[in-house]
């Protein structure tokens, strides 16, 4: 192998810094920080938690968006369930940045609500009203629950995701969202009757044009806030192109809370509570990935005891969520592309970006002005975003000897399997509904399909002493590294 990506050497040379005694007087002072734990100057630290901020917010409102009309909200209740949903996006973050006692993964992780639940969520409260949602609420309080005391066990997982295995989600991650940017490209609503025009498109392209363009010619500071400039721009070149909507501006009271239970207290339903349960385990696993993922690109792999507390915290968001009237939330796989762009890794920003979610949630007004930013702008930075934790999974498979083996296989069918609900999303049509949850995710189906081929062709039925482990670097690689911290659990 000619050379080491640079998230590994910084991986390793990380665990090196913290394996060594004061006393040997090797590597780093014992009081250097992790740059996953570097505080910034407060303006740095807002505009980089803003940029977050930015990223997400599309995938954050989406969801109550969608649900809303479809239990027989009214669009001023639709509007309150948005505002809810980032005030608990922000808490879940900040329990997973921040964390207390074992309870977050203390990396840069942002939390917002989940697209996984969207078609349950529907199939429970469709024209059922406030029922509807209490419903709703209540199936995701018992699976947040039912998750929060499964973390302890499902974070061994880990022990299965070898390079061969995380290197193949990580880019199937960033290949399932490209999809979303490309939506947003042409204006986000197929029913639109704008959609996939040349405005749209061309704006899309334009943005995607000034984030490039930003990030060749700027240095330092504004380089990493690239993306926040080019959806500046983009949005001021947007309103003269007639594609800026002010109308949610205008109607967006000043202050307002989250009243607990709103649409009435929580109900209990055996069918419903059963369906959201298979949703957490399906945002479980993305949310595993999606940690080992960041681990990678922040130089802190991630461990059991990292993935057991942002499971937790996940968990515990969720279940918490419905209490200020937020549905379950996951992990926002978009911000993980944004780190890897900008190199920005305190968690400290996006705890910060955290604060602003908090914020947008009481002031709806200050929740418009981000809402501004038209769609096709959001869609031409989001190719970036999305393309750089592609990227960053391939980094991640060049580590992982595709040529010993049947890895490259592992690879092939992991990969084809995950792009089938991108590339024919009629597929699992005659499926039935309950199995959709887990199918119609790219992501969770090529994970399983990599960790199984991985048990069959890498472990089940070999000697302990076969000519070494699939999951090893080859070569003179070995002699040069050590092995890949994935590869098993890390103990602290």
């Amino acid at each position: 192998m000619a050379a080491t990506p640079r998230f590994r050497k910084n991986a390793v040379e990380a665990e090196a810094v913290e394996a060594e005694a004061p006393s040997t007087g090797k590597g780093a002072p014992p009081d250097r920080k992790h740059p996953v734990d570097e505080t910034l100057p407060p303006l740095r630290m807002f505009t980089s938690g803003l940029q977050h901020v930015a990223a997400m917010y599309a995938g954050v409102v989406a969801p109550p968006m969608i649900v809303g009309p479809a239990v027989g909200l009214s669009a001023k209740e639709t509007a309150f369930l948005m505002g809810a949903s980032l005030f608990t996006a922000g808490i879940a973050t900040l329990l997973q940045t921040l964390g207390f006692w074992r309870i977050g993964a203390r990396l840069p992780f942002v939390n917002g609500v989940s697209f996984a639940g969207v078609t349950p969520m529907i199939a429970i409260g469709k024209d059922r009203g406030h029922d509807g949602i209490a419903v709703i609420f209540g199936a995701i309080i018992v699976a947040g629950l039912l998750g929060f005391v499964l973390a302890p066990y499902f974070c061994k997982l880990v022990r299965f995701f070898p390079p061969v295995v995380t290197g193949t989600v990580i880019t199937l991650i960033g290949v399932s969202l490209l999809p979303v940017a490309f939506n947003w490209s042409q204006g986000g609503n197929a029913a639109a009757p704008d959609y996939g025009s040349m405005t749209n498109i061309t704006m899309a392209a334009v943005t995607l044009v000034i984030v490039l363009a930003l990030r060749k010619l700027l240095r330092g500071f504004l380089q990493q806030i690239a993306i926040l400039l080019g959806l500046v721009v983009g949005t001021l070149i947007a309103i003269p192109a007639g594609i800026t909507d002010f109308g949610a501006l205008g109607d967006a009271d000043v202050v307002g809370f989250p009243t607990p239970f709103h649409f009435g207290a929580p109900q209990f339903e055996i069918a419903a509570i059963i369906s959201m349960c298979i949703v957490m385990l399906v945002c479980m696993t993305e949310s595993t990935a999606d940690m080992l993922a960041l681990g990678k690109i922040v130089g802190r792999p991630a461990d059991e005891r990292t993935i057991e507390g942002g499971l937790r915290a996940d968990t515990l968001g969720s279940a918490i969520s419905p209490l200020f009237n937020g549905f379950m939330c996951s992990a926002f796989a978009q911000n993980i592309g944004l780190v890897a762009m900008t190199k920005v890794r305190s968690r400290f920003v996006v705890a910060a970006g955290g604060v602003i979610l908090v914020l947008l949630g009481l002031v709806p007004v200050a929740a418009s002005v981000i809402a501004l930013v038209p769609l096709p702008v959001l869609g031409g930075a989001g190719i970036v975003l999305f393309g750089s934790v592609a990227a960053s999974g391939i980094q991640t498979l060049a580590t992982a000897a595709l040529e010993k083996g049947e890895n490259a296989l592992i690879v092939a069918a992991a990969v084809g399997v995950g792009l089938i609900p991108i590339a024919a999303p009629d597929f699992y049509h005659a499926f039935p509904k309950d199995l959709l949850v887990v199918l119609d995710s790219g992501i969770s189906t090529g994970c399983v399909v990599a960790i199984v081929l991985n048990l069959a062709f890498n472990h089940w039925g070999r000697p302990a002493d076969a000519d070494g482990d699939a999951d090893h670097e080859p070569g003179a690689a070995d002699s040069e590294q050590p092995k890949d911290p994935m590869a098993l659990p890390v103990a602290h």
